[in-house]
């Protein structure tokens, strides 16, 4: 397996069964935010600190009510008719930001010969650019311009930390593929429960 995925908990590994693992979402959402550093550059800094403060107010929640909180669903559902949703609102924001950066991945992975830049791109604007204002928009266009070349992101992918052999290409597509595909399949059923039960109104 490749050496920064085996790393953090696979959204492959979050339990969906009678809804989605709070904890376990939180840890792989967390995970997921170390591939920005890989992407090094200073650019995504903001994207980083939006996913750690909506990570924090969905794991504040949790905190304060543990047994209502089980799954995201249940801690969506228990938080229904208070004043301040700060939760329901932070697990939105927080579904949309990983829904930009699997897309702009998976959009990477099908189309192996363009750029990071063009691919988060695309993905920037099929997901995040709608719910943007003017600033945050320019502030992304910066972001995505400062994308790394492709093959320097997916060797440090590949890269062991201790620099023993690093992951061979098809052992990273495999597991990258399964990752993302996992990570997918979550969002799509949490945006749907978001859709259906009318959660993201007033927010």
């Amino acid at each position: 397996m490749p050496p920064y995925l085996r790393t953090i908990r696979s959204f492959a590994d979050v339990n969906t069964e009678g809804g989605v693992d709070t904890l376990q979402f939180l840890e792989a959402s967390k995970g997921l935010m170390g591939l920005f550093d890989l992407l090094g550059s200073a650019a995504f800094a903001p994207v980083q600190s939006d996913l750690k403060g909506n990570i924090a107010k969905v794991q504040a929640r949790y905190d304060d009510a543990p047994d209502k909180s089980r799954t995201l669903e249940s801690l969506v559902e228990n938080e229904k008719g208070e004043k301040n949703r700060t939760a329901t609102q932070g697990l939105l924001w927080l579904l949309r930001g990983l829904s930009f950066t699997c897309k702009a991945l998976q959009n990477a992975q099908a189309d192996k010969t363009s750029e990071l830049s063009v691919a988060f791109t695309k993905s920037y604007g099929d997901t995040l650019k709608q719910f943007h204002n003017f600033i945050v928009k320019g502030v992304f266009s910066v972001a995505m311009k400062a994308c790394p070349y492709r093959k320097d992101f997916f060797d440090k992918l590949r890269a062991d930390p201790n620099g023993l052999q690093p992951a061979s290409e098809d052992e990273l597509n495999t597991e990258l593929d399964k990752w993302l595909a996992a990570l997918a399949a979550i969002v799509k059923h949490m945006e749907d429960f978001y859709e259906k039960g009318g959660h993201s109104k007033g927010l």
